[in-house]
């Protein structure tokens, strides 16, 4: 039986105890303002305000769950206080469980770091995830840590052929492919809008990204004969059934359809 599918995307903010271990903002200040110490330090140093990723947190991680005996699930680990530690655990547990395929886009430059960080932060576990054939010989061929490897697929970085220069973004190449691509946000407004208390529209926005990276993994296994056409038309219409579906509760995904047009 094949491994279900796994698609995930993760959104932060800056930690200001990380900002204060890095010696990015001076002693004294109060979270805040030494956020905004760094960020400032930051923009004047490199030209963007974006900080390191050792001083990112994680507040959402939204996954898309594929399984053929399930059909298509979506399902995110939100801090809403003081639970940082349990949404990183959330997510590797969900790895340990499942043994899934996991895809993303610029995961292995961007949110696995992240995570491996909180996770060393936060004492949690993950030993499925980070075997590399000590335990199960068959993850010495394939694991998820090798960047060669597939078992996590970055597609960014794949369709790159490992080159960074060729990197692309994954809102322009899915509204290239007929996507609706990003909704309602991006990543550089995630800390202003989780400065306003808009967690849930924090939330709705990485699962939107999520599907759009499934769909984008869908239009990768047509190219590489993965899925014949009429399965990949198949595995579309799917898709916009059940998100329609989504859409009777949660409005992001009635703008996503109708954004899918």
């Amino acid at each position: 039986m094949a491994a279900p599918i796994v698609v995930f995307d993760i959104e932060t903010i800056p930690d200001a105890r990380a900002v204060r271990a890095a010696g990015l903002a001076d002693a004294g200040l109060d979270d805040t303002a030494a956020i905004a110490q760094a960020r400032q330090r930051r923009l004047d140093a490199t030209g963007s305000d974006f900080l390191p990723i050792v001083c990112q947190r994680v507040v959402v991680v939204s996954c898309i769950f594929r399984e053929s005996s399930k059909g298509l699930k979506v399902h995110s680990f939100v801090d809403r206080g003081d639970q940082e530690a349990s949404v990183v655990q959330g997510f590797f547990r969900l790895i340990d469980r499942h043994e899934p395929q996991l895809v993303s886009w610029n995961g292995g430059g961007f949110d696995l770091p992240v995570l491996h960080y909180r996770a060393m932060v936060h004492g949690v576990q993950a030993s499925k995830y980070w075997d590399m054939g000590e335990d199960d010989r068959d993850y010495k061929w394939n694991n998820y840590i090798s960047r060669y490897h597939s078992r996590h697929l970055d597609l960014m970085d794949l369709l790159a052929l490992y080159q960074a220069r060729a990197n692309a973004g994954m809102d322009t190449l899915a509204q290239l492919c007929g996507l609706p691509g990003k909704l309602g946000m991006d990543g550089s407004q995630v800390y202003e809008a989780w400065q306003r208390g808009e967690l849930e529209a924090i939330r709705r926005y990485c699962e939107t990204d999520v599907l759009n990276t499934y769909l984008l993994y869908c239009r990768f296994q047509l190219m590489r004969g993965g899925l014949a056409p009429q399965e990949h038309a198949d595995e579309v219409e799917l898709v916009r059934r059940t998100v329609g579906e989504w859409g009777a509760s949660e409005p992001h995904w009635a703008e996503y359809m109708q954004a899918w047009s």
